[in-house]
């Protein structure tokens, strides 16, 4: 799991993180200690304050590493070739499958924002903003050139990101089916809600 944060320096950092992420997933946040994060991690209770000044960091550099990565995801899917529905097939493929296949990631990702400190959180849901104006944008696109057909495009571009966001909360490693088609799958749903010619 440490492969997820690849910029984060040094490597017990990032040990810290994939420890921290096995520990809320398995205790939900507020039961967690930072003790119980240092033990996973195999260092001392004192080693966690060398990287991170508290639990709460740790959970803002999950959190906001994870937001940036859908928005870079979301944001070279609309950008890439074909029309707006090709490239929303794209979109939408990608977001499901990364969802599910790091499920656990995405579990705490998504729904312990509230937990985040406030200057944390605000920064996560500006993120969470540029995320959703990008799939707005690519909804608008698919309008305006008649790909699709969609009378509200803010409550569309909500419910494309939710279709995926939602998969982390059911998704486990025994679910089927894999990620990848999960995502084609959700994908065909999309586009048929959107409206678009042969979906």
């Amino acid at each position: 799991m440490t492969d997820l944060w690849p910029d984060v320096r040094p490597d017990a950092a990032r040990r810290l993180m994939a420890a921290a992420v096995a520990a809320f997933g398995e205790r939900g946040y507020h039961a967690t200690t930072t003790r119980d994060i240092a033990t996973a991690a195999g260092m001392s209770p004192a080693a966690l304050y060398v990287h991170f000044p508290s639990k709460a960091a740790v959970l803002s550099a999950i959190s906001r590493s994870g937001h940036e990565k859908a928005l870079a995801m979301v944001t070279t899917a609309a950008a890439g070739p074909g029309d707006a529905a090709a490239r929303m097939r794209v979109l939408v493929t990608e977001f499901v499958a990364w969802h599910a296949r790091r499920h656990r990631v995405a579990r705490i990702v998504q729904y312990e924002l509230t937990a985040l400190p406030q200057p944390d959180y605000e920064a996560v849901v500006a993120l969470r903003r540029q995320t959703d104006a990008v799939v707005r944008s690519l909804i608008e696109d698919g309008v305006s050139s008649g790909v699709f057909r969609v009378s509200d495009i803010r409550s569309a571009a909500r419910a494309v990101l939710s279709l995926g966001i939602d998969v982390a909360r059911w998704y486990t490693a025994e679910s089927k089916p894999d990620p990848e088609t999960l995502g084609a799958d959700y994908a065909g749903l999309v586009l048929a809600m959107l409206g678009a010619a042969g979906a």
